[in-house]
């Protein structure tokens, strides 16, 4: 089965969520990335105990900490599936996508595509 999601989506493989730190995050956000989702196995299905449960807890601080800075957190956003359901992921892709497009590009990014100087 071939699935279709937005070509302008990235995927970086982890082998858990758990790897995943909030700076990963935002450096994806300050490298001008307009969101980020985090795609993780169901909540108490986790290989690795909790990976996905911490990933979350990243995830909503990284909400948090974009909603203090003046950016919308819903830029981010963590999404539980299994490793089965291919066609949820590319639903969730499209559905991020859209939302994102409406949010509008990144402030950070500038018009020429690269990130603004601190």
């Amino acid at each position: 089965m071939r699935l279709t999601y937005p070509s302008n989506i990235k995927i970086v493989k982890v082998p858990c969520t758990g790897r995943v730190a909030v700076i990963h995050l935002m450096r994806a956000i300050e490298k001008g990335a307009d969101g980020v989702f985090v795609a993780g196995c169901m909540e108490g299905d986790c290989k690795y105990q909790s990976g996905n449960i911490r990933a979350r807890k990243r995830v909503e601080y990284v909400r948090q900490l974009l909603k203090t800075i003046g950016l919308e957190p819903e830029r981010v956003a963590m999404y539980n599936l299994s490793s089965g359901e291919g066609p949820r992921f590319a639903e969730i892709s499209k559905e991020m996508t859209e939302k994102v497009r409406k949010l509008g590009p990144s402030p950070i990014r500038r018009r020429d595509g690269t990130e603004k100087a601190a």
